[in-house]
């Protein structure tokens, strides 16, 4: 009857990190897997969760670097389509000074706030600026 509780044990922690995709039940659902071979090879209770537990241990210690590396691989970075506007050209609507904490630009119909990309330059209303970076609601912005 062990074999039955390792096997339905096994399901649930599938069906969790099937759910999840977070790679936190998948060692320990190894580890009831091999225990449900355990039992069905007739070893005792005492056994079957040494197994459990030496079986999840190594799986963790040994595939979760491995796993979570093939996990993160493309997922470092959440690409937005913010980012397509590094390098397009703007046209600045209210003078772009970081010491008096001004600055407006459009860009593809619609008006950012603007910084100066090097701290110092100052860019009048009316200039074609170029934009260098996107920081949070912010375009940083330099000479075209």
């Amino acid at each position: 009857m062990a074999a039955v509780y390792w096997l339905i044990g096994f399901v649930i922690l599938v069906g969790i990190e099937a759910a999840t995709m977070a790679l936190t039940t998948v060692w320990f659902a190894g580890g009831a897997l091999a225990a449900f071979l355990a039992a069905l090879a007739g070893a005792e209770v005492e056994v079957q969760l040494a197994v459990f537990v030496v079986v999840s241990f190594f799986l963790l210690l040994f595939t979760r670097p491995f796993a979570s590396r093939l996990m993160k691989t493309g997922k470092n970075e959440t690409k937005t389509n913010v980012d397509s506007l590094i390098g397009k050209s703007a046209r600045v609507t209210e003078t772009v000074d970081n010491e008096l904490g001004t600055g407006a630009a459009v860009v593809a119909g619609q008006e950012w706030t603007a910084r100066a990309y090097d701290g110092q330059s100052r860019f009048p209303a009316g200039e074609t600026v170029v934009i260098r970076a996107v920081e949070g609601v912010k375009l940083m912005v330099g000479e075209s």
